[in-house]
């Protein structure tokens, strides 16, 4: 558990958006960045008690083999993001979370449905994300012309 908590918050606070974010062009819907931190602790918290569950169930199961593949994606948005400034990189990095987040709670559903609801809360954030790195992409993209 400390090491999805601690590793996601140690991400964060490594990867903290600079002046770079805070020059780019946003959306109407950008939320304020102090909710970001409250928000990532509960679900990561969230994450590390699935990956509990999972792992008492079935260690080498493929739903486990799923919650692995979105931690490391989890872990990988933010460094690609706010430190390489790799906006378009980034989203497709999310939108893979977002579909392995997906078909984790389908898998896991038919044998935890605590785990699965404990990812609805996680996929809802991430499809938000989603959509917000998806608009800073397109209000940030240079003009061709």
């Amino acid at each position: 558990m400390a090491f999805v908590v601690g590793g996601g918050i140690a991400i964060g606070l490594l990867t903290s958006p600079g002046e770079w974010y805070a020059d780019l062009k946003k959306p109407s819907f950008n939320p304020p960045n102090w909710i970001f931190g409250p928000v990532w602790t509960i679900l990561y918290l969230f994450i590390a008690i699935v990956g509990w569950r999972l792992w008492q169930i079935d260690p080498g199961g493929l739903a486990m083999k799923l919650w692995y593949a979105q931690l490391i994606l989890n872990f990988a948005w933010s460094p690609v993001f706010f430190a390489a400034h790799r906006i378009g990189a980034a989203f497709w990095i999310i939108t893979l979370l977002l579909i392995t987040i997906a078909a984790f709670i389908v898998i896991v559903s038919k044998q935890d449905w605590v785990s699965a609801s404990l990812f609805l809360p996680y996929a809802l954030w991430v499809g938000f994300a989603l959509a917000l790195n998806g608009a800073i992409l397109s209000l940030n993209a240079p003009h061709r012309g």
